[in-house]
Formats: C-alpha cells, sequence, structure tokens
C-alpha cells in the first residue's frame, strides 16, 4: 500500500515539473491559453500548440490523509503569489509579471512583494470558453441597459484594460451518505365546518371544507452517492461573486494543466480543505434530509432527528473561470461579474444623482402641464 502511495507521488511530482510554464518554439515569447480551445498560442509569431491531455481523466483524492498530516505536502508545489495591500486577495498570474492591477479594486501590484507559498495542486480546471473580447461585448451590453448610470461608468466599463479573467478556487467533495431518521408523514383530509354568513342582511347557516393533517410517525433509513458539492474555497475579497454566475456545468472540467491558466489571474484558496469539509458535510445534512422527506412521503412531512454517516470520502480542488471588471466610482469600488463559461453577468451599480433628479424634476413638470391642461 505504500509503495502504491510513493508511486503515485513520484507521477505527481513529475506531472507538476511537465506543467511549468511554456515558450514558443519558434520566437521564445510566451504562449497564452485561447479560450474555447485546447491549444496555446503565441501572440507574437502566431505559433499554436495543442495541451497534452491527460488520458487517465483528474484525479479525485483521498479526503481523510488530506485532513491528517501527511496529506497537505503530497499532492502540491510552490506558487508565487501578489497579494492586494488594499482588499487583501492573493493572486498568481501565469505570465511574466508586468503592470498588474488587484482584479477585485484595481490596486496596482508591488511586483517586488511577489513571494512563494504551497498550494494543493488542483486536480480540475473549467476553462475559459470565450475571450476578453466576447466578454467585454457582454458588459458593454448590460451597461448599455442600465437606468440612471453615471456616464463614467459607462466609459470606464466600455475599455478592455479594466477587464480581466480570473480563475477562482473551489472545493468540491464526493462521499457515500447513509443515515437513519425519524420524524412524522402528515396526510392531508378534509372535513365539513359549519359557519354562520349574513345574506340580503339575513344570518343564515353554511358549510366549509377545512384541511387537517393527520400525522403519523415514522422511521427509516435513506442512503446514495454525493456528487461533487461545490464549496467555495475563498473568502478573502470584500465583494463575494453573486450567486447569478456561480453555476458552472462541472461535467466539462478537465484534468489540471498549467497552460489553461496562461494569459489569466488565478487566485488562491484561502478556506482551508477542513473548513471546506465542515461546509460540505453541512450541505449533505440538508441533502440527507430532503432524501428523508422523499422518503416518508405523505403530503408534508416533519424530520426529527437524522443520524447521517459519511464513507469513502473524495476531494478535488478545481478552478472556476469568471471576467471581472473592477470600477470606482466616488471613492468606491463595483465590481461585475461574467461566468467565463456561459456567459451570465451580475454585479452591484452605482447610479447617477443628477440624472434621477433630472428625471423627477422632468416627470413633476410633465404632470404639472398635465394638470393646467386639464384645469383649462
Amino acid at each position: 500500500m505504500d509503495n502504491d502511495r510513493d508511486i503515485g507521488f513520484m507521477e505527481e511530482e513529475k506531472r507538476a515539473v511537465s506543467e511549468q510554464k511554456k515558450s514558443c518554439s519558434n520566437c521564445g515569447a510566451e504562449l497564452k491559453y485561447k479560450p474555447g480551445t485546447t491549444s496555446i498560442t503565441c501572440e507574437y509569431c502566431g505559433n499554436v500548440e495543442e495541451i497534452v491531455q491527460d488520458s487517465n481523466g483528474f484525479q479525485e483524492l483521498e479526503l481523510k490523509p488530506y485532513l491528517n498530516e501527511m496529506g497537505s505536502q503530497s499532492h502540491s508545489e510552490k506558487i508565487v503569489m501578489l497579494q492586494c495591500k488594499n482588499c487583501g486577495a492573493n493572486q498568481h498570474v501565469e505570465e511574466n509579471y508586468k503592470s498588474l492591477h488587484c482584479v477585485y479594486c484595481t490596486t496596482p501590484l508591488i511586483i517586488e512583494d511577489a513571494y512563494k507559498e504551497d498550494w494543493i495542486l488542483p486536480g480540475a480546471v473549467l476553462p475559459f470558453q470565450f475571450d476578453q473580447k466576447k466578454s467585454h461585448q457582454i458588459f458593454s451590453k448590460w451597461v448599455k441597459g442600465l437606468w440612471f448610470a453615471p456616464s463614467k461608468l459607462k466609459k470606464a466599463a466600455l475599455d478592455p484594460q479594466n477587464t480581466k479573467g480570473l480563475y477562482l478556487p473551489y472545493w468540491t467533495f464526493d462521499a457515500q451518505l447513509f443515515a437513519n431518521y425519524s420524524g412524522q408523514r402528515g396526510d392531508y383530509y378534509y372535513v365539513t365546518v359549519p359557519y354562520t354568513a349574513t345574506v340580503n342582511g339575513k344570518r343564515v347557516q353554511r358549510t366549509r371544507q377545512e384541511r387537517r393533517t393527520r400525522w403519523t410517525p415514522v422511521r427509516g433509513s435513506i442512503n446514495g452517492f454525493v456528487d461533487d458539492t461545490l464549496i467555495e474555497a475563498s473568502h478573502q475579497h470584500k465583494n463575494p461573486i453573486p450567486p447569478k454566475i456561480s453555476n458552472w456545468n462541472l461535467e466539462a472540467l478537465e484534468s489540471f494543466n498549467t497552460s489553461y491558466l496562461a494569459g489569466f489571474v488565478t487566485e488562491k484558496y484561502t478556506i482551508p480543505l477542513k473548513d471546506g469539509h465542515l461546509a460540505s458535510t453541512r450541505e449533505a445534512e440538508r441533502i440527507a434530509t430532503t432524501w428523508a422527506r422523499r422518503d416518508i412521503g405523505g403530503d408534508t412531512q416533519r424530520v426529527s432527528s437524522i443520524d447521517m454517516t459519511l464513507s469513502e470520502e473524495t476531494f478535488k480542488h478545481i478552478l472556476l473561470p469568471v471576467y471581472i471588471s473592477a470600477y470606482r466610482f466616488n471613492s468606491k469600488t463595483y465590481n461585475f461579474y461574467v461566468n467565463g463559461q456561459t456567459g451570465a453577468i451580475s454585479g452591484k451599480r452605482p447610479y447617477s444623482f443628477w440624472k434621477i433628479f433630472f428625471f423627477v424634476l422632468f416627470i413633476i413638470i410633465v404632470i404639472g402641464i398635465i394638470m393646467m391642461l386639464s384645469n383649462q
């Protein structure tokens, strides 16, 4: 068993070495990932190279060893990080550091402050499916449809330099779930109830049907496979990713290869694996309760207790794609997000006081004119 584990670790180390940044074989410039493809390209000479796919697919890692002392180092490597002094976001860029700004708040990043840090290697990545130009078009269309937006907002959002591609870290957890439960099954029935009504000034007797619930004590057990429970692995930035864009098709995950990160920013997880596991366990309890209600049946259910056991637990560290545009207005930072796979968009936006003021003033004037004309 130990030999197999050692062999697995050696293979992981070889894979990590093979995934170092690649230079163009023609001109030596840095290659960048082309969204929606399985290739990396050179912006200078146009050379295209295919990303080597792992024929074994991505790996589910056994959870318990990672929650103990040995796991954190067995599938890990050093990564160069830059931390934003303003909002605290930790960011890694898979390219030569040039002029960099925080993807969340646009604060300049100090290249001299770069440091190396261990991270659990991602097991899978969901590559960007469209480029920055397309995300810019989605932003532009959304901004143009905003009412009472400041003019500066539209100018800022129309600047492609304010749009960055970011890979977000997530944990996913799989497990076999078994639970014993106790509760009550509720079945509806109806009874005829008399009441007094007033009809044409006279009090008359009427009847109506009222619903009642017959409760029956129940006990039982449920079991099943909980697949890919998705847990956020970073809470360091001030503006959380909106739920509206946090829906990805995880069936499109690819085995991790650093080539997919080339040209994009990667955020390192700040929520430890053990905390992510606790969150996934709470989600598993919610799932177990839902399964118990379904198993109880009837018209309504009460689950009074549930004793859950999880086994064969595995996890992955995965990276999911988002485009972000950060804009400052009146000393405040507003973020706009586009799902890098689906194109779904969401974000906070400022309002122009003067546009609202003049609109309200216009409405008052129009109402005043209508009232003047109606009085003539």
